[in-house]
């Protein structure tokens, strides 16, 4: 296959340009990340889709990644909790190397074809879950054996990847490709393609978590209150849903512990 994440830059003589000529094409190359994502709508319909259906039946969402990719996964899975209230454990981030690599590379870990499973296995994975494998080039080891052992036990499996026609999507049943090209500096894909996986990520767990009934309008009526900002975001929310005055909104946010139920006592 052809990994067009790791063809020549656009761009030659970096060294030699400006800082405003560095930023102006950098960010040149980055206006044509959404497009890409764009292009790729349909297959991340299919993969929210499923994952919705599994985690509506208990099921949980897993990523598997290396390096950037993990490292993204690592960040959504993280962030699920704080902003939609869900258990710390119904989004999981896996990185090969483990926690030591979100840090500080974990040298040849991605290179492990069996390790993956492993990890999942720690969490008692099984059939009603989902995993989907993240990795820019599409040809991560750690992933490809972890989706295919998936497979094997009748685990739904999908993929965020930035190149076409790689083995990480011919393992993914739910495979999302959007292909986004040579980087500005050349390889480095927590450029690009990082920033696909990014908006690709947060399209798929805010639009599972919006199905799930996680959010209500457009509001985060189960963020955790776990600082002032958020606190007073919240007592906010009460007002407008109920016509309180803010004090009392602010007691009553604080006894019940979340927007959604403060609003639902008064019903």
């Amino acid at each position: 296959m052809e990994i067009n994440t790791e063809k020549d830059s656009n761009y030659n003589g970096l060294e030699n340009m400006s800082v405003l000529e560095l930023l102006q094409n950098i960010n040149k190359e980055d206006k044509t990340v959404p497009l890409a994502v764009e292009k790729a709508l349909p297959q991340i319909e299919n993969l929210a889709v499923i994952v919705t259906e599994r985690m509506r039946k208990g099921g949980r969402l897993f990523y598997i990644g290396a390096g950037t990719s993990g490292r993204l996964g690592v960040v959504d899975a993280s962030e699920c909790p704080p902003t939609f209230g869900v258990p710390f454990d119904w989004v999981v981030g896996i990185i090969a190397g483990g926690d030591t690599a979100i840090r500080k590379a974990v040298e040849f870990a991605e290179d492990n074809t069996t390790q993956a499973w492993k990890d999942l296995q720690e969490f008692d994975i099984n059939e009603h879950d989902v995993v989907v494998g993240i990795a820019a080039s599409g040809t991560t080891p750690y992933v490809i054996g972890g989706l295919k052992t998936a497979n094997e036990h009748g685990i739904a499996t999908g993929c965020i990847v930035c190149n076409a026609g790689s083995p990480v999507a011919a393992e993914a049943k739910y495979p999302v490709e959007v292909v986004t090209g040579p980087e500005f500096v050349t390889g480095s894909t927590r450029m690009k393609a990082g920033t696909a996986q990014k908006l690709v990520l947060n399209m798929l767990s805010t639009s599972v978590m919006i199905q799930l009934g996680r959010v209500k309008g457009n509001k985060m009526v189960d963020m955790q209150l776990s600082n002032n900002k958020l606190v007073h975001r919240g007592t906010r929310m009460v007002m407008a849903e109920t016509g309180l005055d803010e004090i009392t909104a602010a007691e009553l946010l604080k006894k019940h512990g979340s927007v959604r139920k403060a609003v639902d006592s008064l019903k």
